[in-house]
Formats: structure tokens, sequence, C-alpha cells
């Protein structure tokens, strides 16, 4: 692995869309008590249910800590077992959301594949940041890019998120605002700045630019819980027709931006609207009563309402994974979606307990686009994964290192 401190668009690179063809999908085992009540126990069997609808058209590369690396092999059947195409590679992190600590990966027209690393901030640092400590957490992508033998761009000190970006794959993409320009990210930047590093680290010529979010949703309104690419030149929408819904303005404001917005190719953006839960989802007394919070941790509390959205879907190889609520909502989402990628397989999972931790299944994976054949030896696939799912040996542990070099490099924020 190559760290790597150029930007991706001068030397050719793009980021894919979601759509495009992958070599595999990054997880991370679910822990921490903060985030994941009562042990993780349910947590754990809904993450098993999306990396089993993933595996089945792509390999999963789960991420553990090592106190729990023998439950994810035993839970997910690849501990001397024959299994899935899933490999549990031990690796420290301070949470379980793939998509904003593993890397962003970028392609170029030779079939290369690297990653970037973003700074890591816990979605606000000092500022309004979910916990007090992440140092682990952003050590998470260079690692990644380490263990399977991928080039790393070092963005640091830039600090972003996997899920507060969206791209076509053709040059265009979506972020939020709300996220994007809060205080606790990116401050001495303006938003003209934000923009031109986007553009420098995805290849991106264009960036739409919606205002806010879903509700109530504390990573400052992440793009992909509220609007996603189907295919360049179409979006779904996360969507309420009730007008008494503080979601109504939020959705109808970017609804507003997309249709008076041109992509990178200059196309007309169609929009597929894709409801909400048609009842909020909320936190209960018996889901409170199974968190444990560290000191600086953000809280929850009885009645809370959870950013639930259809829109927080993964896209596999050969289908679509989309979050379930017990919500009425629920089935007509499946419908949609599954207008929308005819040619995919849809995988419905109860996700209530992922939501319980702060996201959903699109925040729990992060895809690794497929390189090309013309890739050179640093940028090749990951090492295939054996029917039987790969025996846990000495390749398979990453401790808490910095593979730039140390860890002076990182600028360490504590509450």
């Amino acid at each position: 692995m190559r760290i790597l401190t150029t930007y991706p668009a001068a030397d050719g690179f793009r980021m894919p869309g979601e759509f495009e063809p992958h070599d595999g999908c990054i997880m991370i085992w679910p822990k921490r008590p903060g985030s994941w009540n009562y042990g993780a126990i349910k947590a754990r069997e809904a993450f098993k249910r999306v990396a089993f609808a993933i595996a089945e058209s792509e390999p999963v590369y789960m991420l553990a800590e090592p106190d729990v690396a023998e439950n994810a092999r035993e839970m997910l059947g690849v501990a001397g077992a024959a299994r899935r195409n899933i490999r549990v590679i031990e690796m420290e992190s301070d949470d379980a959301w793939a998509r904003d600590v593993a890397p962003t990966f970028v392609v170029n027209g030779e079939g290369a594949v690297r990653g970037i690393d973003w700074e890591f901030n816990a979605w606000g640092g000092e500022t309004d940041g979910l916990y007090a400590h992440w140092e682990k957490d952003d050590r998470v992508a260079a690692s990644v890019c380490e263990a399977l033998d991928y080039d790393c761009y070092d963005a640091h000190p830039f600090v972003l998120e996997g899920g507060s970006i969206h791209s076509d794959g053709e040059g265009t993409v979506l972020v939020t605002e709300a996220c994007l320009l809060s205080a606790g990210r990116n401050p001495n930047l303006t938003k003209g700045q934000i923009e031109e590093r986007l553009k420098r680290y995805l290849g991106a010529k264009k960036v739409i630019w919606l205002e806010r979010g879903i509700y109530n949703d504390e990573t400052n309104e992440h793009v992909d819980n509220i609007c996603a690419f189907v295919r360049p030149g179409e979006v779904v929408l996360a969507w309420t027709d009730d007008k008494n819904d503080p979601q109504y303005e939020l959705s109808a404001g970017c609804l507003r931006t997309l249709e008076s917005e041109r992509d990178a190719r200059g196309r007309r953006i169609r929009v597929h609207k894709l409801p909400i839960p048609k009842k909020p989802v909320r936190i209960t007394e018996e889901d409170l009563g199974g968190y444990e919070f560290e000191e600086g941790e953000d809280t929850r509390e009885i009645g809370e309402r959870l950013a639930a959205s259809y829109v927080n879907f993964y896209l596999s190889n050969e289908g679509i994974i989309i979050p379930q609520f017990g919500d009425e909502n629920d089935r007509t989402a499946v419908t949609v979606l599954s207008g929308l990628f005819p040619e995919r397989k849809a995988y419905p999972v109860p996700a209530r307990d992922i939501l319980l931790g702060g996201g959903n299944i699109h925040c729990i994976t992060q895809q690794i686009p497929a390189a090309g054949h013309k890739a050179d030896s640093r940028n090749r696939s990951p090492r295939p994964i054996s029917a039987a799912g790969p025996e846990p040996d000495s390749r398979d542990r990453f401790p808490m290192t910095d593979p730039r070099g140390g860890s002076e490099r990182r600028r360490k924020c504590v509450k």
C-alpha cells in the first residue's frame, strides 16, 4: 500500500456510482454499548442478515474488534464451517459505521481502484460530535487499505464521511448544506472551498447542494438518508405528503433544488419519491434501558424520533437490501425500489435494531468498486474468499496502528 498526497482527480480517478459493479463490501461488527443496546444482541442479528444478503453476490469483509471477532465468526458461520462469502478481519474501531469510517473508493479508466482516507471526527468533533474519542475510527480507512492492498489518498485534515456524499459516477455529486457546512467539520473553509475539494478528491464536475436531510438525523443530515442516485440522471428522494410532518418542508426544499438543477452532463434530474415510514420510529422506555453511555457521548431519550428512511438501502451486485421498520409503508418501499432496480433481487431486512444505533443499512456498509483487468499489482482486487471462508490467522489481525507512520500525524481531539 502506498500513501498518496496528490488529488485523485488530477491522477485520473473518479468516484463511481454505487450501482456500478463491486469487488466487495466492508462492514464492522457492532459492539459499542452507547450505540447498540442490550449487548448488541439484536443489532448483530440484523447485521448478520444484511451481510448474508450482500454475500449472495459479492464478498463481505467484516471488521471486528479482537474481543468480538470470534463472536462474529460464529454468528456469520465462518469459524471452520462451510459458509458464505464472508471474511472476518480483526481491526479496532470505535463503532460500526463502515460508510463513514472505511475508505471512499475511486477508480480510473485503467481499472485501478484506490481508497480515500478522510479525517473522521465523530460527526462534529468538539462542537457537536457524538462521542468523545474517535481515534480508532479515524484509523480504519488507512488500515482497510493496508489489509486489502489498496493505495490510499490521505485527505487529512479535510473532515468528511462517506454518508455525506453520493455520486452518479459521471461527475455529479449530491451533498447537504446542513452537513458539509456544519460548524464541527471544516469551519475554516467556505462553501466554495469545500466544493473544490470534493471535485479534486471525487473527480466531480458538478456538486448539487441540497439544503437539508432527514429530520432529526444526528449526522447533521447526511445525504444518503434523504436522496440517492439510482442511475445517472435519476434519484430517489425521501418523501411525505403530510404537511404537518416536519419532514415535509425538508423534502420539499430538496425537490425544488433537484428540479431546478442539471447534472454534470446537462441532464435534468428525474426524481422518484420514496415515502418515509407512515408512523415515526421513536425510542421506547425499553430501548433506553439497554444503552450504556460513556462520558462525553451523545445520549437518547424516551420518545426521541429516529431518522428512519427507506433511502438508506444498499445495492449489492445482484441485490438491493432494503430497511424495514414494521410500518405500513414497508411494502410500498420494496415495490418502488424493486421497480427502479428490476435486475436486482430485493432483500427486505428488519432494520429497527440498526436504526436504534443512529443509522441504517447504507450507513453500516461501504462498497469496494470492481477493479478492471488493467489494474496493477498495487490496485488488484482483494484476496478471494474461499467457499469455506478463511480460518482466522495473523493476516486477518490489524491492531490499532497508523499505516502512515505514526499517530503524530493525527490531530487528536478529545472533549
